[in-house]
């Protein structure tokens, strides 16, 4: 068995969004023979349409693999895809949680970039063995010999063999499989006949089967019938089934220590499933915890509407089903005087809300609206208490409010040096300061900076994009509550406040905002009978307005010749039928307005 436990290798491919993550698992498969190749497609890892489509990974997905080395030795290779995502690092972090080493691909045309620097540190923190390997050598702008000094000096990884691969090829991939070998250690656990420790690292729910829970099995072994138990939730069951991934669910009829799998109980709750727990026997387990990963908190909050107020239950029930296989996604009923019924849901980050919505629209048929998506707010009161807001309609009264803290970021921003004024002008304009700068090599900076979350929620990383011609590239960890001037901005539609269009502001960007939003509604509101002032007001002050114009009927025109007093007379009998309207009519808001003022409010400063 100690001979079976050298010959296991658990590692992970860990890199910035497109630099060939997902290919590289691809062609590993296909060295491996783990996937007949009449079944190979590009992408094989990645299950969803969305992922495909888009060319990005936003589940991680674990395989086991069979290798014979070159020193003639068979080797159990555990591999775990990672997304490279920044709203996803969450699925990185669990991953790395269950491995010995990481597989850092960097591209060897665009060099190191923002959310490589961040993954190599988090692998590097989880005391990792980290195999850097250069990718995409083959093409005309790769610069193989400066991505090498970049690896060296700005993540401090010594690349004393480079490995030069073309994932798209295959090229190179055998010799990354022996460094895995021969770089990654094996697993280490205090033995098979220890009692049981796996670590949760993932879970999906099947309709079937119930909750399939990601384990990594630490100490100890698995077997169907065991009565297990989850240490950190309390909840027990018994094992009906237990299985490797080949890359499909495949059981088998243990899962020994060192080993990555899955296990299927009697849980049908996914969350009744902590990601980080400790799986251990239910009689004489294990009393000592492995070290699990933090609470994964939502970021970014938007309010989900069915345009249709039939639709409700099901748009339930597709949040539901969402949330069963995405635990960092969460959602709550709310309602709304302009929108009806809806939900309250929360984000790790922009891409995370917009792949939901997505998938909510797609896989569900849900004619949605989401409102602009907004952050969590620290608001301290007078009375010495405090409350987390993150919707603008739940902000306490303003005389009770002592101040409004806002949740900080802080952001690496590399970008070419060529920018690095254009990119600090974006980041000042965004409240935020440059803390740091540093050259990543002759055409290349990188700029530390601290930013309100807020302001880079919805253009900042199209605006990164736009200066640097798609060549900057960011990451941010969240980095405390910093006090600020917030105040609650409402619109108001012929008087009325509409609760879905209220925000919060900084004050100094509330005027620009204001004008902004009525404009995009007075643009978008079709003509009413009346005419409508669309107003935008902090408190009492009113801080811009925009009028929807009226509908006019030609009440002159079967009119011909006679004295002035009759034109008079009809106009206005006219102007106190439409003021007799404006007092008891509705104003009606399609849904593009919606829209419009989301597109409105990205292209604020």
């Amino acid at each position: 068995m100690e001979q079976t436990l050298d010959n296991i290798r658990n590692f992970c491919i860990i890199a910035h969004i497109d630099h060939g993550k997902t290919t590289l698992s691809d062609r590993i498969l296909e060295l491996t023979k783990t996937i007949d190749l009449r079944n190979m497609r590009e992408q094989t890892l990645d299950a969803m349409d969305l992922e495909r489509e888009r060319g990005i990974t936003i589940k991680s997905h674990p395989v086991s693999m069979v290798y014979t080395a070159k020193d003639n030795k068979t080797y159990q290779l555990n591999l775990i895809d990672t997304p490279g995502h920044v709203d996803f690092a969450y699925e990185v972090s669990r991953s790395l949680g269950a491995c010995e080493g990481a597989v850092l691909v960097v591209d060897a045309a665009q060099g190191v970039e923002a959310q490589t620097v961040a993954n190599a540190y988090l692998a590097i923190d989880n005391n990792l063995e980290v195999i850097p390997v250069l990718n995409k050598v083959d093409l005309p702008g790769a610069d193989v010999d400066d991505v090498t000094h970049q690896i060296e000096d700005v993540l401090g990884i010594p690349v004393d063999l480079p490995l030069h691969i073309s994932a798209k090829t295959g090229a190179g991939v055998a010799e990354v499989l022996e460094a895995v070998v021969a770089m990654v250690p094996p697993p280490k656990t205090a033995g098979h006949d220890a009692p049981l420790r796996a670590l949760v690292f993932d879970s999906v729910f099947d309709i079937y089967r119930g909750v399939i829970t990601y384990v990594r099995v630490v100490d100890g072994s698995i077997r169907v019938n065991d009565q297990i138990l989850f240490a950190g939730s309390g909840q027990t069951t018994q094992v009906r089934e237990v299985g490797i991934f080949s890359p499909d669910q495949k059981p088998v009829e243990v899962l020994a220590a060192g080993q990555v799998g899955y296990l299927v109980g009697t849980i049908k709750d996914p969350a009744d499933i902590k990601i980080g727990d400790t799986v251990t026997t239910a009689k004489d387990g294990s009393a000592e915890m492995l070290p699990g990963f933090k609470d994964v908190r939502p970021m970014v909050f938007s309010g989900v509407y069915p345009v249709s107020t039939d639709e409700y239950e099901k748009v339930r029930a597709g949040l539901e089903k969402l949330h069963l296989n995405d635990s960092a996604f969460t959602f709550h009923p709310e309602s709304s005087v302009a929108l009806g019924f809806g939900f309250r849901c929360g984000f790790l980050g922009l891409l995370h809300m917009e792949v939901v919505l997505e998938r909510l629209r797609r896989e569900f048929d849900l004619d949605i609206i989401s409102t602009h998506p907004s952050v969590i707010y620290n608001v301290l009161l007078r009375d010495g208490s405090h409350v987390e807001i993150d919707n603008p309609v739940r902000l306490p009264d303003v005389t009770s409010i002592e101040r409004i803290e806002e949740p900080m970021i802080k952001a690496t921003i590399i970008c070419p040096s060529s920018c690095i004024g254009d990119m600090m002008r974006i980041v000042l304009e965004r409240r935020g300061e440059v803390n740091a700068t540093e050259s990543l090599d002759a055409r290349r900076v990188i700029l530390t900076c601290t930013l309100p979350l807020n302001e880079v929620l919805i253009d900042f990383h199209d605006m990164l994009k736009s200066v640097s011609h798609g060549y900057a590239s960011m990451d941010y960890d969240p980095s405390g509550y910093q006090e600020s001037d917030i105040v609650k901005m409402d619109i108001l539609l012929n008087g009325e406040v509409v609760d879905a269009f209220s925000n919060l502001v900084h004050r100094d960007k509330a005027v620009a905002r204001g004008r902004q939003m009525c404009k995009a509604l007075a643009d978008t509101i079709p003509p009413h009978m009346f005419k409508i002032p669309v107003q935008a007001a902090i408190g009492r002050n009113i801080i811009a307005r925009e009028d929807i114009r009226a509908f006019r009927k030609d009440v002159l025109a079967k009119l011909y010749g006679g004295d002035v007093t009759r034109k008079q007379k009809l106009l206005k009998k006219q102007k106190a039928g439409k003021a007799r309207m404006k007092e008891f009519g509705q104003v009606n808001v399609p849904q593009s307005a919606f829209i419009a003022v989301l597109k409105g409010t990205a292209t604020d400063d």
